[in-house]
């Protein structure tokens, strides 16, 4: 697992680093001001779909009826799965498409209904939005794909895709602005163009790995209605947190202008543990935990899904109390400049320290929830996802009047830790999840560790001088990464929280692995 859990680490941290320079551009030329709304809301609808349709719900259902066929009938039988499922997706988001195309001016009215009185911005924001919704069944194909990688233990491809995503909307951003009426119109036209090119990069190295899937004529077959029936109520328990981020749309479009901008911005910076931590273990387990139950090995299950939660919150814990630390100068490091001053990053920050304390919660439920999708079983995660979005939901209408979009961002930081906890506790309750005792004894380490981390990061940014260039900005932020990660290191090797033997022997396993294995 450790393995597959470095590849797609590795290339999600590329793809992250990316798109902070993508962000860092956009914030320089498009601050957060109403154009930037308008795009980030035109930016959020196809993702939104792109999670529940395409790596949440579908993936959810459809990796483990992969991988259970290539196991059991082979993948003739398996490619014939895949072919039908890639057809029928594609001609459902085909007109889904279409239908969005023709009713964006009411779509946007009910994603960001404080855009309406201003008819300016909601013009702008139906514009980009049409432009982009074209990516949506470009991405949820190219999540499908990804997903036949994944069970031939194929990470790679399907891991560097999105750095084309960021790769495009900067080239488009950069080139294209002086011949359209935005700068926003230049990046919706880069999502749209990195759909075909991420599309095209995991579909030929599919047929490098001897599955070149082509369209086949729709058939309900037993291992097709299989994957419907469990992919229909995934549609909200894997998506959950989607959901979750398109209500803080919702209720910050309400809020004075730059507020949609601010969340935006500060959830970049969250995401990069999260997509590099959460999204790789998540991707991992899936087809591991899938594996492992198919062939009778039931406490390889329970021992892969241990160690998945004890490496995400060995990473995650001292992410969350780094951020939470130092928001103020990464954020001034990252994006005050430009068109992006001196407030807007003080309200980014402040939304940001809010996000890194659901941080841990968002990663553990990547972790937990293949916990349920390995075993057939995403009901349960339905029923936990509506519950935590009306969370979300109350919660967003008691802070958005005292906090503004502070508010926004603790309330979906408060459901993640209630999904998290929720999902553990069913888990355990049906005896798929009992912490063992390895886990029992570093967990409590890594807390303390990173408890202890985040007040030398907190006394060192207060200690720091004040500094209003963006060179000197961008040093002290690498000083307070660079000392808390030191910190971190040194106080979990002291109180043991893990062992760093035990990591290089992995390491080196992985090495020799890698040098007989073909390239994923």
């Amino acid at each position: 697992m450790l393995r597959s859990v470095l590849t797609v680490g590795a290339w999600t941290m590329a793809s992250r680093v990316l798109g902070f320079a993508r962000d860092i551009l956009i914030a320089s030329r498009l601050g957060a001001g109403p154009v930037a709304d308008a795009f980030f809301v035109a930016l959020k609808l196809p993702n939104l779909f792109r999670r529940l349709f395409g790596e949440g719900a579908f993936n959810s259902a459809f990796v483990p009826a992969f991988a259970g066929a290539l196991v059991k009938d082979g993948r003739a039988a398996a490619q014939d799965l895949a072919e039908r499922m890639g057809t029928l997706l594609g001609l459902w988001l085909g007109l889904l498409t279409v239908v969005g195309l023709i009713f964006m001016p009411q779509v946007i009215g009910a994603l960001a209904p404080g855009f309406v009185a201003n008819p300016d911005k909601f013009a702008l924001a139906v514009d980009l939005t049409r432009i982009t919704f074209g990516y949506l069944p470009l991405i949820c194909l190219t999540a499908l794909v990804s997903g036949v990688l994944n069970a031939l233990d194929r990470f790679a491809a399907a891991a560097a895709a999105p750095v084309f995503f960021n790769l495009l909307l900067m080239s488009a951003l950069v080139g294209l602005s002086p011949y359209v009426a935005t700068p926003g119109h230049a990046l919706a036209w880069g999502v749209l163009a990195s759909g075909f090119v991420q599309l095209g990069l995991v579909w030929w190295a599919a047929r490098r790995a001897g599955m070149a899937l082509g369209f086949r004529k729709p058939a309900l077959t037993p291992p097709v209605v299989a994957v419907l029936r469990r992919m229909v109520p995934g549609v909200l328990g894997a998506g959950v947190t989607q959901i979750n981020l398109a209500v803080d749309v919702i209720i910050a479009s309400l809020l004075p202008s730059g507020a949609v901008s601010y969340l935006y911005y500060a959830d970049r910076v969250a995401q990069l543990p999260l997509g590099v931590v959460g999204a790789a273990l998540g991707t991992a387990l899936l087809p591991l935990l899938s594996r492992q139950l198919r062939s009778g090995q039931r406490l390889s299950a329970h021992r892969s899904l241990n160690r998945g939660v004890e490496l995400a919150l060995l990473l995650a814990l001292p992410a969350a109390a780094g951020l939470a630390a130092a928001a103020g100068p990464i954020i001034g490091a990252l994006f005050q400049r430009g068109a992006f001053g001196e407030a807007a990053a003080a309200a980014s920050a402040a939304a940001l320290v809010a996000y890194a304390f659901g941080l841990p919660a968002f990663v553990l439920v990547k972790v937990f929830a293949p916990g349920f999708f390995a075993r057939g079983d995403t009901a349960t995660p339905v029923k936990v996802g509506l519950f935590t979005v009306a969370l979300n939901l109350g919660l967003n209408l008691l802070f958005m009047g005292p906090l503004g979009h502070v508010g926004v961002a603790l309330a979906t930081a408060c459901a993640a830790w209630v999904n998290a906890g929720l999902l553990a506790w069913l888990l355990a309750r049906r005896g798929h999840y009992v912490p063992d005792r390895r886990a029992r004894r570093a967990v409590p380490r890594m807390l303390l560790a990173a408890a202890a981390m985040g007040l030398v990061v907190a006394a060192l940014a207060w200690a720091l001088p004040a500094v209003g260039d963006s060179v000197g900005r961008a040093l002290s932020a690498a000083l307070l990464v660079g000392a808390g990660g030191a910190a971190f290191l040194g106080i979990a090797m002291a109180l043991r929280a893990f062992d760093p033997r035990e990591v290089a022997r992995m390491l080196r396993r992985r090495k020799r692995a890698a040098g007989t294995t073909p390239p994923a």
